[in-house]
C-alpha cells in the first residue's frame, strides 16, 4: 500500500527538523529527477518505488560506473585519544553527586518516567520545528529500522551532480541519521519519555516503628555469641545482656531513615537521651528512683535484666614458689561453663616473691575486656579484684583492711586481707585468709577467725546499704554479700591409709566418705566458726597435699595426710541471693603442693543511690598496658611458630 505521495506505507520515516531530514528529502527528489530523464530518453524503465532494499544496493555500483568515476573510500584509522588532565577527587565525587543527583530527579520526575517494557511507544510528539520536519507517530521506533530504500539510492543518484566529496558529505549525513535513530536521537530536541509504572495491586500499609531488629546498632552481642540468651538462660538462669540496649526501639521514637550508617552516626550504641531528661536529673543526690540515676533501677535492668552477677572467687597456696605456671587458662577460664564470668577475684596465700608478675599474668590471662579495679597485699596474702571493662563506671571507691593473726613472725604469712565496694546497690566484701596449720590446732584456727571478724574495720567511707541489720563485732554482718576463702588449713582426722584406701576407691567424684572427717564441716555444722556462712557440695579430690609437679600425694617421710585446706564459703544477708554454680580444684597447675581452688556464683543485684563515693572509672592502666602488650606478643609467636612448622615439613622417603 502506497502513500498520497508514492512512498511505501512501511517505509515512511519519521525525521526531525534536524539536517539528516533536509538532506534526506533532498535526494529523494533527485532520484525522482533522474527517473524522469530516464522516461523520457527511452534508457528503460526506472526502478519500481518499491524495489527491496537489497535490489538496489546491486545496482549501486553499475551506476556509478555509468555516470562518473569516483575513488574507493579507504577506512581512516582511528584517532589517538586525546589526552585529558587527570581528574582530582573533589572532581570524581562532583561528578559522582551529578550522575547521582540527575538519575535521582529522573526516578522522582512524573513526566519523564516510564515502564520498561513501552520504552518509546508512548513518547509525546516533539514540538513544532522552524524547518522541515515530518510528524512522529508510535511506529517511529520500528520503522526506524526498516527505513525507505529511496533515501539510500539518493545519494549515488545525486552524486552525479555534486562531485565526489559531496557524495561523501551526504552518505556521511544519511548514516549519521540512521545511526540517531537507531540510537533514539532522532526525536527532536528531548530524552525519550518513559511511562509511569503503576502496581497491579495496592501496597499493603506501613508498619508504623519502621525500625528492623537487623538494622539496630545497640545490640553489641557478637555473632558467633548469638545463642548467649538461650543457652544462659537454660543453664544458668541468667542472660549477659549488659551489652545490648532494649529501648531503642521501645521508647515510641521514630526515625526517618533508619539504615544502620544513620543510626550510628545519630545515636552510636547508646541509649538516646532527651534534653529534658538531662535538665532534670540531679546529680547532688541521687534516687532510687529516678529515670537517671546512674546505680538506679533504669541502668541495673539495662545491663543485668534478671539483676544477677556472675562472680569468680578463687584461693591458690602457691608456696611461695617463684616459677609461675606456662599457662593459667585452665584456672581462670574453664571450658564448663562456656562464658566467662563479670568479676574475678583471686586470693593468694605464700604469694611469689613478685607480686607485680603474677598480677601482669592475671591480666594477661584475662585479655582487654577486664581491668583491674583493685589489688591489695597483706605480707604474702595477695588478692585482685578484676571487672569487666563496661561495668567499671557502677562500682564505689574500694577498700581494703588487713589484719594479722601472728604476730611473732618477721614475714606476715599467716593472717587476713579484706577488699570491700558497692556495686550499683549492692556492697560485697571479699576475705582471703591462712589460718593455723596442724592437724590438731583446731582451736587456734577459730581463734583466727574470730580475731579476723572483730579486727577488720571495714567500710570505711562507703555507706552502709542496711546499717540496722549490722553488728559492730562482726564484719560479715556490715555487707550484703560476703566471701571468705582462703588456706583454713582445717585436715581430715583419719590415717593416711584410710584416706588413701578411700580414695583408690572413688578415684573420680564421689568424696562424701571423706567429707565425714572433714574439721571444717564438722565445726560449721556446730556453728563455732563461719556462723551464717555456707559452702558448696564439694565433688573434688583433697588440694592438699601434694608432691610438686606431680599427681601423687605427700610422699616424704612426714606422709601428710591428704586434707581439704583451701575453701570458699560464702554469706548473704538475704536468703538465696547467691547461688552456687560450680566448686572445683584446677589439677592441672602443678607448681605447689596446694591446687588452685575456685567457685562460681550467680549473685543477685539491687539499685542504690549516686550519692555513694564512685571510683569514677579508675583502674590500674600500667597493669593493663602490658598484659595486653604480653599477649600481643605471645600471640605473634604462636603463629610465627606454626608458620615455621608448615615451612619446615620433611618428608621422608623409605
Amino acid at each position: 500500500m502506497s502513500t498520497p505521495n508514492g512512498f511505501p506505507q512501511h517505509s515512511r520515516v519519521c525525521l526531525t527538523r534536524s539536517a539528516e531530514g533536509g538532506a534526506v528529502q533532498d535526494l529523494q527528489a533527485k532520484k525522482a529527477g533522474k527517473a524522469a530523464k530516464k522516461e523520457a530518453g527511452g534508457e528503460g524503465a526506472p526502478p519500481k518505488i518499491g524495489t527491496p532494499i537489497s535490489e538496489t544496493l546491486k545496482l549501486l555500483p553499475e551506476e556509478l560506473k555509468a555516470n562518473m568515476k569516483i575513488k574507493s573510500i579507504t577506512p581512516r584509522p582511528p584517532r589517538k585519544p586525546r589526552l585529558e588532565r587527570a581528574a582530582s577527587l573533589d572532581e570524581k565525587s562532583w561528578r559522582k553527586w551529578r550522575r547521582f543527583r540527575t538519575s535521582q530527579e529522573s526516578l522522582t520526575d512524573p513526566n519523564e518516567t516510564s515502564s520498561s517494557n513501552g520504552s518509546l511507544q508512548e513518547a509525546s510528539p516533539s514540538p513544532p520545528s522552524r524547518g522541515r520536519a515530518s510528524p512522529c507517530n508510535p511506529c517511529c521506533q520500528q520503522d526506524s529500522l526498516h527505513s525507505s530504500p529511496d533515501a539510500l539510492e539518493a545519494g549515488p543518484v545525486g552524486k552525479s551532480r555534486g562531485g565526489a566529496s559531496d557524495l561523501g558529505k551526504r552518505a556521511s549525513e544519511i548514516s549519521s541519521a540512521f545511526g540517531g535513530l537507531l540510537r533514539g536521537k532522532g526525536f527532536a530536541g528531548g530524552k525519550p519519555r518513559l511511562s509511569q509504572i503503576m502496581p497491579a495491586r495496592p501496597l499493603p500499609p506501613m508498619e508504623l516503628n519502621v525500625a528492623s531488629h537487623s538494622l539496630r546498632t545497640a545490640n553489641r552481642i557478637d555473632s558467633d555469641c548469638l545463642d548467649y540468651r538461650h543457652y544462659s538462660q537454660h543453664k544458668f538462669g541468667r542472660v549477659s545482656s549488659s551489652l545490648s540496649d532494649s529501648k531503642l526501639q521501645g521508647n515510641g521514637m521514630l526515625y526517618d531513615n533508619c539504615s544502620t550508617d544513620s543510626m550510628k552516626s545519630t545515636f552510636s550504641v547508646l541509649t538516646p537521651i532527651r534534653a529534658k531528661d538531662v535538665r532534670s536529673r540531679s546529680y547532688l543526690e541521687g534516687s532510687l528512683l529516678a529515670s537517671g540515676a546512674l546505680m538506679g533501677a533504669e541502668e541495673l535492668s539495662r545491663y543485668f535484666p534478671d539483676r544477677n552477677i556472675g562472680i569468680f572467687v578463687a584461693t591458690w597456696n602457691m608456696q611461695g614458689q617463684k616459677e609461675l605456671p606456662v599457662n593459667l587458662d585452665d584456672f581462670l577460664l574453664p571450658t564448663d561453663p562456656d562464658f566467662a564470668q563479670d568479676m574475678y577475684v583471686i586470693g593468694v596465700q605464700e604469694g611469689c616473691p613478685d607480686r607485680r608478675e603474677w598480677e601482669i599474668r592475671l591480666q594477661e590471662t584475662l585479655g582487654p575486656h577486664y581491668v583491674l579495679l583493685h589489688s591489695a597485699a597483706h605480707g604474702v596474702l595477695y588478692m585482685s579484684v578484676f571487672i569487666r571493662r563496661d561495668l567499671i563506671w557502677f562500682c564505689s571507691e574500694v577498700e581494703y583492711a588487713t589484719v594479722t593473726t601472728r604476730i611473732v613472725s618477721q614475714i606476715k604469712t599467716k593472717g587476713a586481707l579484706g577488699i570491700c565496694f558497692t556495686f550499683f546497690g549492692t556492697s560485697f566484701l571479699f576475705i582471703t585468709s591462712h589460718f593455723t596449720s596442724g592437724d590438731s590446732k583446731v582451736n587456734e584456727r577459730k581463734l583466727d577467725y574470730n580475731k579476723t571478724i572483730q579486727a577488720l574495720t571495714l567500710p570505711k567511707n562507703v555507706p552502709d546499704t542496711n546499717p540496722y541489720r549490722s553488728s559492730s563485732s562482726d564484719v560479715t554482718t556490715r555487707f550484703d554479700e560476703v566471701f571468705w576463702f582462703g588456706d583454713f588449713n582445717f585436715r581430715l582426722n583419719k590415717d593416711r591409709e584410710t584416706v588413701d584406701s578411700i580414695l583408690n576407691q572413688n578415684p573420680d567424684t564421689d568424696v562424701s566418705k571423706l567429707l565425714v572427717y572433714d574439721q571444717l564441716t564438722s565445726e560449721m555444722s556446730r556453728g563455732s566458726i563461719f556462723k551464717g556462712f555456707q559452702e558448696a557440695d564439694i565433688h573434688f579430690r583433697p588440694s592438699y597435699k601434694f608432691d610438686i609437679g606431680k599427681d601423687s600425694y605427700d610422699t616424704t617421710s612426714k606422709q601428710r595426710t591428704p586434707s581439704y585446706t583451701d575453701r570458699v564459703v560464702f554469706r548473704s544477708r538475704y536468703k538465696d541471693d547467691i547461688q552456687a554454680v560450680k566448686y572445683s580444684s584446677c589439677p592441672v597447675i602443678k607448681t605447689s603442693d596446694h591446687r588452685p581452688v575456685f567457685a562460681l556464683f550467680r549473685v543477685k543485684l539491687r539499685p542504690g543511690r549516686d550519692n555513694i563515693p564512685l571510683a569514677a572509672g579508675q583502674f590500674d592502666r600500667d597493669l593493663y598496658l602490658i598484659g595486653i602488650r604480653r599477649r600481643t606478643t605471645r600471640e605473634l609467636q604462636k603463629r610465627l611458630e606454626q608458620k615455621d612448622q608448615r615451612s619446615s615439613s620433611i618428608c621422608s622417603i623409605s
